[in-house]
């Protein structure tokens, strides 16, 4: 269904992306933001999805200001050097790309994000800054940023058993952002990527329900 395009950004150079249309008239647009490990299959499958359900997906290659078509394993080494990556990218530049991936895909209509992990951070930033309606999956990096007056909605899911994000950083959502939906799962960091470990297909699809009915509300319906 998709296919790889480049990115015009702020910076003088193109990123590549994956570019996922959906059959007829867009109900919006969707940046889907990846977790440390890339544009990999899984979330090129996660922009496939959202073709499907009427949106048009582009998922960023943010690593390509680094090094070019990253897909990194998910095991320790790969964690290792996904975490060296974000680390020397930063957030202000991967948010940056986040604007040139949205006003790419700005003829699908209104535009928001998804983001997974590293990604989810990023997509709550750009419901803050950007004024996009976003939905953040187990977000670790959040809290720094939950005292900023949010621009758009944003709607968040966390696993009860992700070590990463203690029930205390996710009360602290709740109690930052009152107006905006926390939602937990019984189960772990990453439950929603499919094909590895902490993968929970129930609460994955639960949440998936979820951000549809958000995205229906805030993109679809605006």
């Amino acid at each position: 269904m998709g296919q790889h395009i480049n990115i015009p950004t702020t910076r003088t150079q193109c990123i590549g992306g994956y570019l996922a249309q959906p059959q007829g008239k867009p109900k919006g647009g969707i940046v889907v933001i990846q977790e440390i490990f890339g544009v990999t299959a899984h979330i090129r499958r996660v922009a496939d999805g959202f073709a499907a359900h009427g949106y048009t997906a582009i998922a960023p290659a943010f690593f390509d200001h680094l090094e070019s078509g990253v897909e990194l394993g998910y095991d320790q080494v790969g964690a290792n050097k996904g975490k060296q990556l974000i680390a020397e990218l930063g957030l202000e530049r991967a948010l940056e790309d986040v604007a040139s991936a949205a006003e790419s895909i700005a003829s699908a209509g209104k535009i928001g994000t998804v983001g997974y992990c590293w990604g989810g951070t990023v997509a709550l930033l750009a419901a803050l800054r950007l004024g996009l309606p976003s939905v953040s999956y187990y977000g670790a990096r959040n809290l720094p940023f939950l005292h900023e007056t949010p621009r758009a909605p944003v709607m968040f899911h966390f696993g009860e058993k992700d070590r990463s994000i203690t029930p205390e950083m996710v009360a602290k959502h709740r109690e930052a952002l009152p107006q905006m939906e926390v939602f937990t799962y019984p189960a772990d960091h990453a439950f929603n990527r499919d094909g590895s470990a902490p993968y929970d297909e129930a609460s994955a699809k639960l949440a998936l329900e979820r951000t549809l009915a958000f995205f229906e509300k805030h993109l679809a319906g605006a």
